[in-house]
């Protein structure tokens, strides 16, 4: 099967081809965008399609980030994907931003425990924490600096994501830390897509409101993939 991973989660807009039954990716193409995913995503797909040598009617899923990132961004990327997905008559399936970052922390320092955590601004995080075993047991959810501390702290955990460093500093203590960035590699997105199989339809993660509206023809739609 192949699968076509979108993420406009954060500043980049990135999509690749992934072929779930050799494990290996086709091609992609990735923009730092920090804005304008609406205009340039379908563009970036069509890259990504050529460079895999893949068309749509080769795919059997959509893989897309749903967050937390990005509000506009998110509703971009949900939208496109239940759209292609309900034109392609293919499973949608959503992967969250702090399951990829922890995905590639657990890849880099096999059996730790992960503590996903975005800095969101507000003097908030949003978290996640996985065990040695990978299996999520908090989370996703907001939480203070001093919360997250204390779960990294309590469990030696392995930190991934923007607020790593802010909670290593305020422990006052060194972690293991893998990604530091505000979303995962695209390829991270397809891999864990393809494992899960399809479920329920993708949707944004939003853990709070709206700072910004959502840009003119991106309104999600509510009918189901």
């Amino acid at each position: 099967m192949k699968v076509l991973a979108i993420d406009c989660a954060a500043s980049l807009c990135a999509a690749c081809v992934y072929d779930a039954a050799v494990g290996r990716e086709l091609g992609r193409s990735v923009l730092d965008l920090g804005k304008g995913h609406a205009e340039h995503l379908m563009a970036v797909i069509a890259e990504a399609l050529k460079a895999g040598a893949t068309d749509y009617a080769g795919l059997g899923a959509i893989a897309v980030s749903v967050g937390p990132g990005s509000f506009t961004g998110l509703r971009v990327g949900v939208s496109t994907a239940r759209g292609l997905a309900l034109a392609l008559k293919v499973p949608a399936i959503g992967v969250t931003t702090l399951e990829a970052l922890a995905a590639e922390a657990a890849s880099a320092f096999p059996g730790r425990a992960v503590l996903a955590a975005l800095d969101a601004g507000r003097e908030e995080i949003h978290a996640a924490f996985y065990d040695k075993m990978s299996v999520l047991t908090y989370g996703p959810a907001v939480t203070t600096l001093a919360n997250a501390v204390a779960m990294a702290s309590e469990h030696s955990a392995v930190l991934a994501a923007t607020a790593a460093t802010l909670i290593a500093e305020a422990a006052g203590r060194t972690f293991d830390i893998g990604p530091r960035t505000a979303t995962a590699d695209i390829l991270t997105y397809a891999r864990l897509a393809a494992a899960k199989g399809q479920g329920e339809r993708p949707k944004p993660l939003y853990l709070r409101g709206a700072d910004a509206k959502p840009q003119a023809g991106f309104i999600l739609s509510r009918q189901r993939p």
